[in-house]
């Protein structure tokens, strides 16, 4: 068992963690650029590579939401797993919950005394918005894996992947103007892939 291997996922997902603002899906931006920038030594092999992958990190992400519960833990036990197996998910989802549900329980004690605090709701003005700008590069970035963009080119990789960019707009818009769970979004890609990518 490579302890410092564990070691250092356990404190990379803490830290991604700890400086990640509005939930799980808000820090799949700051995790994805953490994760696919650090390095490894593999065994057997020659030079370092990244931890995971864009495409890998996508994998895990469409994974994760094909699962229950909540998708920061899942996505980094994918990456723990591949680098380290079931210790290495098991170091990457402790790092991802413990830290950040033990700084939860100490600062509930203290949070109605301060929400309404000038200096608390000025802070969150400029960290909300800076959250959906995670996001959309989130999106951003995995959108060039999805589509194939920098193989293809965008105008390339829209038209031969018209039937992604599809399945992007349905969800897109049955999202924003019904109240169909996401939920079964889920599981109707899932089929869809199943039936016409197999």
């Amino acid at each position: 068992m490579n302890w410092k291997l564990l070691w250092e996922i356990f404190l990379l997902f803490t830290r991604v963690a700890m400086f990640s603002w509005g939930g799980g899906p808000a820090s799949l931006a700051l995790m994805q650029r953490e994760t696919t920038h650090a390095m490894w030594m593999p065994p057997a092999a020659s030079e370092a590579v990244p931890w995971v992958t864009s495409a890998e990190f996508a994998d895990a992400v469409a994974v994760g939401n094909a699962l229950p519960g909540p998708i920061a833990p899942q996505v980094s036990a994918f990456v723990g797993y591949k680098l380290a197996g079931t210790w290495g998910a098991i170091a990457a989802a402790t790092g991802t919950v413990i830290p950040t549900t033990a700084l939860m329980l100490v600062m509930v004690a203290f949070f109605f005394g301060v929400k309404d605090s000038p200096v608390v709701k000025s802070m969150l003005q400029a960290v909300r918005p800076l959250v959906v700008g995670l996001l959309i590069w989130t999106a951003y970035d995995m959108s060039i894996t999805v589509f194939g963009i920098k193989k293809l080119g965008w105008a390339a990789a829209l038209t031969g992947g018209w039937d992604k960019l599809l399945i992007v707009v349905v969800s897109f818009a049955l999202l924003t103007f019904t109240t169909v769970n996401p939920v079964v979004l889920v599981i109707a890609a899932a089929v869809l892939g199943l039936v016409v990518y197999r």
